[in-house]
């Protein structure tokens, strides 16, 4: 089969690899017809994820066909149409009985790996790195599915892949980030980030009660979604200091929610945290660039509540923890429990309470995705969020 394969910092190829198998009785195999490009791809694409080795198969935002079944499958038949979650969950530990599915304790067979380096290990993910599992991902023409009795999602409704397919990851991502934000009704809340998971924070935060949404970028395009898609006024930190029009929109009180969607790949034009941690970047002393949770915690009101979903992978430093602590902040952080949100999001969409498929602005083939990664990693042609359909 064709897959999109890693094979160095920049370096994405459409390569002839074997088609998978079935491997245990609870596996199944996935005819992939739509998979996005996550904004936590380009990570890898960036050479900053550790444990990469040449040839993994990248993606982890599929859906499909299914095309086999292991014995062991309950509610699943050949020719059912599922969503993927990204997080792999067994079901049965204490993380997955109690919902928090990307903890899950049995699904990374490299567990050893991820506690050397995080102290415990959280859920296999698909497509991203040997420390998470090292897990097939779905940028590609077929898919083994492990844990198929707990992960994949029927679409039983003649959907289009367009507005399902993001049950995969980025809508309950950012629906995650909204709820980790504890927003109350009337709320202020301020989204770091307007990429997928930003938009679908912002769409979120109106669903939870907010009563004004504020989008912080600097690439127009997105900035002109978050506006037109997701109601919300938006900041162009290019343009305007963030901190400072914040604190005049709220009055001098700061936004009650702070919804970091960016990660460790942060810009922070002008602002000296920023060039410093681009430099250290550069030579390989820092892995994270934090500018944008800095900022978010700055910029919060006093008992507030930062939310952090943008991926970060390793030790960012500078990290403001007197204004954190004074503040009397809470945060709350984390891969999406993305199992406990697609039926009740699925349903979201069924209603037309929301179309997901407003993100999209490019479509291409396996052959055409390792141009749209650079494409997607430089924000050039517009491009805010890449679905490939493989055939």
């Amino acid at each position: 089969m064709k897959a999109l394969c890693w094979h160095g910092h920049g370096d994405v190829r459409c390569d002839t690899v074997p088609d998978p198998k079935l491997e245990k009785p609870d596996d199944i195999i996935v005819k992939i017809t739509t998979s996005g490009i996550c904004g936590s791809d380009l990570h890898i694409y960036d050479g900053y994820i550790p444990t990469m080795k040449a040839g993994d198969i990248l993606g982890h935002e599929p859906m499909g066909i299914v095309t086999e079944v292991g014995k062991g499958v309950q509610h699943l038949e050949v020719g059912d149409r599922v969503v993927i979650p990204f997080t792999l969950a067994c079901g049965e530990c204490f993380f997955c009985k109690h919902e928090y599915y990307s903890c899950c304790d049995n699904s990374n067979p490299n567990k050893k790996i991820a506690e050397k380096i995080l102290g415990h290990s959280p859920s296999a993910l698909f497509g991203y790195s040997h420390m998470l599992g090292g897990i097939p991902g779905g940028q590609a023409q077929y898919l083994r599915v492990p844990y198929a009795n707990v992960g994949p999602l029927k679409i039983e409704s003649d959907l289009p892949d367009e507005k399902v397919v993001f049950l995969s990851d980025v809508f309950p991502t950012g629906y995650m980030a909204a709820e980790n934000a504890e927003i109350q009704k009337g709320d202020t809340v301020a989204v770091w980030g307007c990429g997928p998971v930003g938009l679908f924070a912002m769409q979120s935060a109106w669903m939870l009660g907010a009563g004004r949404v504020i989008g912080i970028d600097r690439i127009q395009e997105r900035l002109d979604l978050a506006k037109n898609k997701c109601n919300a006024e938006a900041i162009n930190f290019d343009k305007d200091p963030v901190y400072d029009v914040l604190q005049d929109i709220t009055k001098g009180r700061g936004p009650d929610r702070c919804i970091d969607c960016v990660g460790a790949e942060a810009h922070g034009m002008g602002s000296i945290d920023a060039v410093v941690d681009k430099v250290k970047a550069a030579v390989k002393l820092t892995t994270d660039r934090a500018h944008g949770l800095r900022e978010a915690i700055y910029c919060c009101r006093k008992a507030g509540t930062v939310s952090v979903a943008g991926a970060y992978l390793g030790f960012p430093d500078k990290i403001p923890m007197g204004a954190f602590m004074n503040k009397a902040l809470t945060m709350k952080s984390g891969q999406t429990h993305v199992q406990k949100f697609m039926k009740p999001l699925l349903e979201k969409i069924e209603k037309g309470e929301i179309d997901p498929s407003f993100i999209i602005t490019h479509k291409v083939t396996l052959e055409g995705a390792p141009e749209a990664y650079r494409k997607f990693r430089d924000k050039t042609d517009e491009c805010i969020k890449v679905v490939i359909q493989p055939s």
